[in-house]
């Protein structure tokens, strides 16, 4: 069976903190983030 996967569009604060209420509510869903520059946030 295949899992469920997010694809975060965004490695802002926002995108970071919605990644990680997805994984507080699903702890199996596997989490994709892009970030087109070359930092992400981490303050999530």
């Amino acid at each position: 069976m295949a899992r469920e996967r997010l694809v975060i569009i965004g490695g802002d604060a926002a995108g970071m903190s919605a990644a990680a209420q997805a994984k507080r509510l699903k702890p199996d869903l596997d989490i994709i983030a892009f970030e087109r520059g070359p930092h992400t946030s981490y303050s999530a």
